[in-house]
């Protein structure tokens, strides 16, 4: 009788637990547009038979708790957008799941990975301030430690600033924003006239020229990324939307040798020596293993070498021999920029078709989704499998 007693117990205080975590969480009706004005919501708009819409549930509800824990003033629902479609069309919904954070008349699109953190510090990077002030010295430095990329307006009252604050308004949904006045500044920083607009970042800054660079929003769009990167699916997704190519450097790093270090140190030392003469075009990195550009390029690449992406019109480019000297990747890159290197693939009627028979095989094969196409995902949400509103 006792155990029976223990395990009631046990069950109403799961069932308690539930009931407090869900509440984190409200469930959206069609009422939702005329009572949202007021609060910062995050949204994620669902259908019932998503897969995808399930495997974010759990992550959800772990948001929900997570930002009413720490106090944030965001409030956490979802919306079934197939009952209230509608709505969801209102709000420029165009398939499942989506996430967006609403605030005011303004609508953010979430686009990361779909984790706990990542979604929270969206959350709370977009529901405040879109440029944050840093009155200090300790705050400065503070804010270089916890942030790889460090975006920073210098001066008073401008048409810059005017234009500063509408890129952030923009942008936030990438990165912060900060505004600092010339004292808050580390000494070792000299800017030779104010106002300015500075980007911190690879040990160095880098001063904003609107001659040099063309729109401000441009700039920063691709300068949001360090110079080097260790770079994924996703983040070949969100490099896509700053219009570079991409050099690569494609390794083992379960199995290191000595080839895949040196062509590792040779991609890092082009980044940073010659990011004067390529950072305007081309993003560097390198990438572990060779499975996910083998579904790119729907072919083979051997492990170690380098390969150039060109997210814009799915080509990418193959070095005609390996790769031996800093003097041979400069001159591989130079030929990718003018236009004399051989390029591969494309977005052409015979290399969609190839695609839909490659996706196909691969299905066949069992697969998993990450070996569909950087093309096909860049079409999808933050690099995670996405349903349209016409998939069944």
């Amino acid at each position: 009788m006792a155990e029976v007693k223990a395990s009631l117990l046990c069950a109403v205080v799961a069932a308690c637990l539930s009931s407090a975590v869900l509440a984190f969480v409200e469930d959206l009706d069609d009422t939702f547009k005329d009572t949202r004005v007021n609060d910062i919501w995050l949204v994620d708009f669902y259908a019932p038979w998503c897969g995808y819409c399930k495997k974010l549930e759990p992550v959800w509800q772990e948001v929900g708790a997570e930002l009413k824990r720490s106090g944030s003033p965001v409030r956490v629902g979802k919306m079934d957008a197939t009952a209230y479609s509608g709505m969801a069309s209102e709000f420029g919904v165009r398939g499942y799941p989506t996430i967006k954070l609403l605030k005011g008349d303004l609508a953010y699109n979430y686009k990361g990975p779909r984790t706990k953190d990542d979604i929270v510090e969206f959350a709370n990077r977009v529901a405040g301030p879109a440029v944050r002030a840093l009155p200090s010295k300790q705050m400065f430095e503070h804010m270089m430690k916890r942030h790889d990329v460090l975006f920073v307006y210098v001066g008073g009252v401008s048409p810059l600033k005017e234009k500063y604050n509408d890129v952030a308004s923009e942008l936030i949904v990438y990165t912060y924003f900060f505004s600092a006045s010339e004292e808050s500044l580390p000494e070792s920083v000299t800017l030779p006239e104010l106002p300015a607009v500075v980007v911190f970042k690879d040990g160095t800054y880098f001063t904003y020229n609107e001659y040099e660079e063309g729109s401000l929003s441009s700039w920063v769009n691709k300068e949001r990324f360090q110079g080097y990167l260790q770079i994924d699916g996703f983040t070949l997704y969100e490099l896509g939307e700053t219009g570079k190519l991409v050099a690569i450097a494609v390794i083992d790093e379960k199995d290191p040798t000595e080839e895949s270090g040196r062509l590792k140190a040779l991609i890092q030392r082009v980044a940073k020596e010659y990011r004067e003469h390529f950072n305007r075009d081309f993003q560097f990195g390198h990438m572990d293993g060779n499975d996910y550009i083998n579904s790119l390029i729907m072919g083979e690449v051997t492990v170690p070498s380098v390969i150039i992406l060109n997210t814009s019109n799915e080509q990418y480019f193959l070095p005609r021999e390996p790769i031996e000297t800093m003097e041979q990747l400069v001159q591989f890159i130079n030929s990718v920029l003018n236009g004399s290197a051989q390029a591969y693939g494309g977005d052409g009627f015979i290399q969609r078709l190839k695609r839909v028979a490659f996706d196909a095989k691969s299905t066949v094969m069992g697969t998993c989704w990450q070996t569909m196409d950087m093309w096909t995902v860049m079409e999808k949400q933050g690099g995670t499998p996405y349903l349209m509103m016409n998939e069944v």
